[in-house]
């Protein structure tokens, strides 16, 4: 494990903070704070250690101008302030010589949240091409540097790489939590494992489902991962989401046929029309028309995921069987959701469309682990590491962490 914040030696010392505050923001208004309140522990400990805290997050895309006026950190900033008690300041620069004076000018215990790294990157990518001098001025606002930013530590950026290369740095709660349950599916999982690979492109995922073959004892497919399987098996998937690329398609061909007895491919399916937003219809795969979509899952399916789901001891869910948005082909993915919350197994839950679904179908909370990252937590079940980390020294001490 990396160096702990509990173990960390940050009393009465100026802070700088790395969190993932990319929320949905409409209008003016949060619409989720789940990211913001997952930080409050890091935040509410420091505040108990009379630090002066410094946050740093990024918010949305920034490529032009016109950008910075919707990607703006102040409601984050004003929601932040009415979760903890403590003075929560805003800055509108994240680099500019009245920072330092601003940082000082902190009492123990108080915040000050700069404005989106991402601002940084217009015109010269700063940020994203983790430029030595912006880190080097960040860190000079701190003493100690703390990566709690799991959801973007697969990016070796200024705000979270770059600083760590200059103080002594360490990794917050939520950061702790995120490697704790994420190495348990890469270290040792207990045994029936399964793992359930849904969601659009295959492309971003084949990796892993190479990484984890190996190590699980079933691999259950919905959604464009699943169509692209099928179509590798010369199934017709009709106009349904899957690759073209034929490299791709080899691979993923070539991963089932060495791995037959892993794999577990739908059997049947909801499909709706290329011509006819109206037309729903169930359908077994081998009856899938030229003109069908499919977008969910049906029951037999479902019956024949569910052995494997009755079996597992560890699961480790990333992406759903179909188009859960649609309320028309949401049942698939919802009672398959409702399988896993019964489930005696321990249940980990992984990407930002899984997370995205899990709430909107109301199984928030009902699952052991739901992890906050998206590529983050792909790149780290596929490599054991993330490339924001590497700076960070590892611990001598270890403190168990209480989940």
């Amino acid at each position: 494990m990396k160096q702990t914040l509990q173990n960390m030696d940050v009393k009465n010392k100026r802070v700088i903070v790395r969190v993932d505050y990319n929320v949905p923001i409409q209008n003016g208004k949060i619409l989720d704070d789940s990211k913001i309140k997952e930080t409050l522990e890091t935040i509410d400990y420091l505040i108990s250690e009379n630090c002066k805290i410094i946050l740093l997050s990024h918010l949305g895309k920034v490529k032009t101008e016109s950008d910075k006026q919707i990607y703006s950190l102040e409601p984050i900033a004003k929601a932040l302030k009415n979760m903890v008690n403590t003075e929560v300041y805003f800055s509108k620069e994240n680099m500019s010589p009245d920072l330092i004076s601003r940082v000082q000018e902190l009492k123990n215990g108080e915040i000050l949240m700069l404005e989106n790294t991402r601002f940084q990157d217009v015109p010269s990518h700063l940020e994203s091409d983790c430029d030595a001098q912006l880190a080097g001025f960040w860190a000079s606002l701190a003493d100690v540097f703390v990566n709690d930013a799991f959801a973007s530590s697969h990016r070796r950026h200024a705000s979270t790489y770059g600083i760590a290369k200059y103080l002594p740095s360490c990794i917050g709660f939520l950061m702790q939590k995120e490697l704790y349950s994420l190495d348990k599916l890469i270290k040792n999982p207990e045994r029936p494992f399964v793992v359930v690979m849904g969601g659009a492109k295959i492309e971003d995922k084949i990796a892993l489902m190479e990484k984890l073959i190996d190590k699980c004892d079933y691999l259950l497919c919905g959604g464009g991962i699943a169509n692209t399987c099928l179509k590798a098996l010369h199934f017709n998937v009709g106009v349904s989401l899957c690759t073209n690329d034929q490299t791709t398609i080899k691979r993923i061909s070539d991963l089932m046929l060495n791995n037959k007895e892993k794999f577990m491919l739908p059997l049947d399916a909801i499909v709706g029309s290329s011509y006819d937003e109206n037309y729903v219809k169930y359908k077994l795969i081998d009856k899938i028309d030229d003109n069908d979509c499919i977008l969910d899952v049906g029951v037999k399916t479902l019956e024949k995921y569910s052995k494997a789901i009755g079996l597992a001891k560890t699961i480790f869910v990333n992406g759903t069987l179909g188009q859960y948005e649609n309320q028309k082909f949401a049942n698939g993915t919802k009672e398959f959701f409702r399988m896993l919350s019964q489930s005696s197994a321990m249940v980990v839950t992984g990407g930002g469309d899984t997370t995205s679904a899990v709430k909107k179908l109301g199984y928030e909370n009902k699952f052991t682990y739901t992890s906050s990252g998206g590529g983050a937590t792909l790149d780290y079940l596929g490599t054991g590491s993330l490339i924001a980390l590497e700076p960070i020294q590892e611990e001598t001490t270890i403190e168990t962490l209480d989940l």
